[in-house]
Formats: C-alpha cells, structure tokens, sequence
C-alpha cells in the first residue's frame, strides 16, 4: 500500500512538472508569435538616461485614451527607475493629430498612439490590423495578433517605414453613431455625409453616403453647422462629454463597423532596437498592461453614461432595422472583396484573419453566444 501512495506521488509530482513546464512553452510560444525577436540593444548601463516622444492621435488628456497615454509614461519612468522619460503630446500640439505615422516614421518622435486605419491612405492593409465590419470582438482581435500570427504580419507591413507596432488598448464594441435623421432603410444612407474612418466608412460609401475623415476635436462643429450629416464615435461616455446630444437626435445601435477597434503604439523601430534590452522589454510590458486596462475602462464608463443619454428627452436611441444591417453586411463583402482583389498586402493580412475567424468561431458559438441570450 505504501509503494503505491508513493508510486501516485511520483507519478503526479511529474505530470503537475509536466503541465507546467508545457504551459510555459506555450506561453512563451505564444509571445513570440506576437512579435518579432529583436532585443538586440546595448548592454545595461544605469547611468544611461533617455529621453522620448509620444504623440497622440486623441486630444490632450482625452479621457481613456489621452489618459491612458499619460499613464504608460508614468509606468514606464517607474519600472525604469528615470532611465526613461517620455514626454506626452495631444493631438495639435506638437504635430497634427493626424499626422503621427510620419513622425514616428522619420525619427521626430518616438512613439504615437493611435489606430491603424488613420493610415488607410499610405496602407490600405493596416485598416484589417485595426477593425473589421461584422468582423470578432476585442477580445478575439488580441487573440488573432497576439497569438495567431497577426502580430507577424503587422511587423511586416510596417517594417519599410521603419516603424514597430505594439497593441495598445482597444475600445470594445462602438456605438452605431449620431444621425439628423431617421435610418429606416438603405437607401436613407444614400447622400448621408458621414464621419467615418476605416473599413466602415468605405462600406458607407458603398451604400451611396459620403465618408468623412477628421480629428476628434472638429466633429462637433462639424455636425452642429451641418458639414456633416451624422457621425461614428466610440461610445456613451465619449459621445455625452462630446455633447452629441445636443446637435443629433438619433443614436443607433450596434457599431457593425467597429467591433472590437485595435489601438496601436507605433515605435520607432531603429531607436527601439538602440535601447537597452531591458528598456524594450518595459516599453512592451506596459503597453501590454494598458492594452488590457483600457477596455475595461470604456465598458465601465459606457455602463455608467449610457442611462445618462437614455435620459435625454431629444434624443432617439434604436436599433439599425435589420434590413439595413443585412445590406450593411452584404456591402462590407462587397468592398473587402474589392479591396483585397486591388491590393496583394490586404489580401494576405484578410485571408489570414479569415483563416483565423474560421477557427474561432464554432468556439465562441457553442460558449459565449448561447451564454449572452441567458444571463440573469
């Protein structure tokens, strides 16, 4: 009886070994799917300090995101004990808030936070690295860059330009956005000048609307003297501090167009791989912590401001009529499909997150799908 307590004790002192040693080389795996291998910086010296530049594309201090700038920073001159300080600029103060791509790109600052389809213009394929219509969530985009190969691809297309991108944040699901007039079919987006940036506004533009791209500090004005017709932005707390209450009276729902929106941290990648390798590993360790914080602060304050606009006695909040959401879908196939045939980098980046929806999806349709319709 003793020799087989003893013989089970062995024998799961070695699994529970066995497990954790397997656990950790995927994890391990898993990093380094994520991102390329280049730690190949100077060795540690202490007394080396640096210095860098964060532009951003959101208004100084925005909340969220503008504040989640500040944060990292704050985390990285900790972790780093002051060996590395990086100053934070909004969008407008030090360049054009749309404008950060190139100044990473050409050394005039360091890092720039941002989303990938602020560049559709200079690279068609970073808007599949950002959202996708009728796409995953936020939760399956990390898992499709961090862990299926996205990441690799996104390192690819944006090493000409010398620059390295890092996942930082996400805005979970957007609302549908802010209309003057009712949407009861398609063909009530024929015309409609709309603020829309991405995949999703090209899809608009598909249904006969009119896509519109401008930093977040103009749409206001925009919308309340008529330059456009309606607007996207992200969700109830942002629209109520953006006041869009009180120029649009109707606010639909769900954002087909972005459903799980990737926000960037582009760094330089010549002056990342000069840096120390310990400084590189914090640089992604605290992208890392604010890619996972900052979702969860958008569904917080999104739970919290969303009775505040239902509140709202002029404003009219419901559902795209599904009629409208199955042309929106038909059109979304219509325009990757286009994009894709015109583009070889698009096609590569759609046919493998394709590949990985393919993957996913009996998953989530047999857990979270069946769980959503019957919560308590």
């Amino acid at each position: 009886m003793k020799k087989t307590n003893k013989k089970r004790r062995t024998f799961l002192k070695k699994s529970i070994q066995s497990v954790a040693a397997a656990s950790t080389f995927s994890l391990v795996s898993c990093q380094m799917d994520a991102t390329e291998n280049i730690q190949k910086g100077p060795y540690i010296n202490f007394n080396n300090t640096y210095r860098w530049k964060m532009t951003t594309t959101w208004s100084p201090n925005f909340p969220v995101l503008g504040e989640g700038c500040n944060e990292l920073a704050q985390w990285i001159k900790k972790m780093s004990g002051g060996r590395l300080e990086i100053n934070v600029y909004g969008g407008g103060e030090l360049i054009p808030a749309l404008e950060g791509f190139d100044a990473v790109s050409n050394g005039a600052v360091e890092m720039n936070h941002g989303s990938a389809y602020y560049w559709a213009g200079k690279l068609p394929a970073g808007q599949f690295l950002s959202t996708i219509p009728f796409g995953v969530n936020a939760q399956l985009m990390d898992t499709w860059i961090l862990c299926n190969g996205g990441q690799k691809l996104w390192e690819e297309l944006y090493a000409p330009f010398d620059l390295l991108p890092i996942s930082a944040g996400n805005t979970g699901c957007q609302m549908g956005g802010w209309f003057n007039r009712e949407i009861n079919s398609i063909n009530d987006l024929k015309g409609l000048k709309m603020r829309m940036p991405g995949l999703g506004g090209k899809v608009l533009a598909k249904a006969g609307g009119t896509p519109m791209l401008m930093a977040g500090g103009e749409i206001y004005t925009n919308l309340e003297r008529g330059v456009i017709d309606a607007t996207e932005w992200i969700g109830p707390y942002h629209d109520y501090l953006m006041g869009f209450h009180n120029v649009a009276k109707y606010y639909y729902y769900p954002g087909w167009h972005e459903l799980g929106t990737v926000l960037e941290m582009l760094v330089n990648k010549s002056k990342f791989k000069a840096l120390p390798t310990d400084l590189q590993e914090i640089i992604r360790t605290a992208c890392l912590r604010l890619n996972r914080i900052v979702p969860i602060k958008f569904d917080t304050m999104n739970a919290s401001y969303l009775p505040k606009i239902q509140a709202e006695p002029t404003v009219s909040m419901r559902p795209y009529p599904d009629a409208v959401m199955d042309n929106l879908r038909e059109k979304t196939v219509e325009t990757i499909t286009e994009l894709t045939e015109q583009d070889p980098q698009s096609k590569k980046i759609y046919s493998a997150f394709l590949e990985f929806q393919k993957k996913i999806i009996p998953w989530t349709q047999i857990t979270e799908k069946p769980f959503y319709s019957k919560m308590i």
